[in-house]
């Protein structure tokens, strides 16, 4: 009995390449493992954050400086900063682009519905192109108050 399987040789002929196979699989998974431990900066993104000043303003017409800074605080140049309506009506959207101090100026005129003590204005900023910035989280938003 023993004897009819020692001379069969047919169950190691695909070894060879599945083995070939599993080292390639392995090695690639290790690799891709590593990148995510090590961080490697061309995988990863910062969060971009606004700060507006002032935060708290008036329905009619203001000047609102928006300051986009980076998870370190750093100032980020280039990005594109959306103010849109919130809780509180804005006519349609104000953007402008920050400088190389990442402050970025926006004027607007928020205005309150009949009734309405308070309501927002939403912050939204498009990171530059190739930069590495992603604003993915809620920014700050802006307090419109009826005086």
């Amino acid at each position: 009995m023993f004897d009819a399987f020692r001379a069969d040789r047919r169950a190691i002929e695909g070894l060879p390449i599945r083995l070939v196979i599993a080292l390639v699989i392995g090695v690639a998974s290790l690799s891709v493992m590593m990148n995510m431990l090590t961080g490697i900066q061309g995988l990863s993104t910062t969060e971009l954050d606004v700060r507006p000043e002032p935060e708290v303003v008036e329905p009619g017409d203001r000047s609102i400086e928006l300051t986009v800074v980076g998870a370190d605080g750093t100032a980020v140049a280039d990005a594109t900063v959306l103010v849109k309506s919130g809780s509180a009506d804005l006519s349609g959207v104000r953007t402008a682009t920050t400088d190389e101090n990442g402050v970025a100026t926006v004027s607007a005129t928020p205005a309150l519905r009949p009734n309405q003590d308070e309501g927002t204005l939403l912050i939204e900023v498009k990171p530059p192109a190739g930069s590495g910035y992603v604003d993915r989280r809620g920014n700050t938003k802006v307090l419109v108050v009826r005086e």
